[in-house]
């Protein structure tokens, strides 16, 4: 499992509290530093879910090592209840694309390193390449501003149609450069990260799926069980925050006198986590990516 640094672990174990016992849900299950954790801070059952195949492969070293106690099943973890089938102590999910799939080229997740012009986590359906070769230019626009939150995408769409078919990622981290101008290339950051952030969660669903899966997860949990999940960007956390505001607000007090209307969202969650957690000076000097994570954590009420 080399290769994979799990972001804000301590405080992933602290909002998590294992227990002797417990079944837990990893249900981004990646390089499996969650998941060994997990096991190792007590004798518990783990269920792993990724929908990348190259993970589920991987981490069959790591369920030979802990005997029987490390399940894994390929699939999105919005299917978790499905896939597990019975309740859960306690979900945790890390967010967006893994280091895995962001080192191998060949996976077309980076600009660092030429390859494919790909993006799919699960390996099926559209890839980033159709995309940008068959999206008109109004749907470029709205995938590089909602989702890449690129303050010039009409720029930079214009600049994809003018020069497709695209097939490579240093192909289009080359368009957006250009299209951007020199000043963009004086920025920190790379002028064609926005472009790919937008592209790699359109070809994944990635917000639709994390909606999903936060649903699934208040079915999945018992009570008692706890929720975490650590997000990358403003996108994520938006979700993540309002999901857990809305599930941990008390239903409204009824009135003989108020007027009928429709049911009041029954309180399901309690915050662990008022604000968002952020990682330590150290842990972002020791792994850069973990700089813009945020980690929010709620624990499920009885039914």
């Amino acid at each position: 499992m080399s290769g994979h640094l799990p972001v804000m672990l301590a405080e992933v174990l602290d909002a998590l509290n294992p227990r002797d016992g417990a079944r837990y849900i990893d249900g981004t299950f990646g390089g499996g530093g969650y998941a060994r954790a997990i096991l190792q801070a007590a004798d518990c059952q783990v269920f792993g879910i990724d929908r990348d195949p190259d993970a589920i492969k991987r981490g069959e070293v790591l369920a030979k090592e802990f005997g029987g106690r490390l399940t894994l099943a390929a699939g999105e973890f919005s299917q978790m209840d499905e896939l597990f089938g019975a309740l859960a102590d306690g979900v945790v999910l890390d967010l967006g694309v893994s280091s895995f799939q962001f080192d191998q080229a060949e996976r077309g997740f980076s600009f660092r390193e030429d390859g494919p012009l790909d993006m799919r986590m699960s390996k099926s359906g559209a890839s980033a390449a159709d995309v940008v070769n068959s999206a008109d230019e109004d749907d470029l626009v709205r995938i590089l501003r909602d989702l890449g939150e690129e303050r010039f995408a009409r720029r930079v769409a214009r600049a994809i149609i003018a020069t497709r078919p695209l097939s490579r990622t240093a192909e289009l981290a080359e368009v957006v450069s250009k299209a951007l101008g020199p000043a963009a290339l004086r920025h920190p950051i790379h002028p064609a990260t926005r472009t790919f952030q937008a592209l790699r969660i359109y070809v994944n669903d990635e917000l639709g799926e994390l909606e999903r899966g936060l649903e699934a997860a208040e079915r999945v949990l018992s009570a008692g069980g706890r929720l975490v999940v650590v997000a990358f960007h403003s996108l994520e956390d938006r979700i993540v925050k309002r999901f857990f505001t809305e599930r941990a607000k008390p239903a409204p007090a009824g009135s003989r006198h108020a007027p009928e209307r429709a049911p009041a969202q029954r309180q399901t969650f309690r915050l662990i986590t008022s604000r968002p957690r952020m990682p330590t000076d150290a842990e972002i000097a020791r792994n850069p990516r973990a700089r813009s994570a945020r980690l929010r954590a709620a624990e499920r009420l009885a039914a």
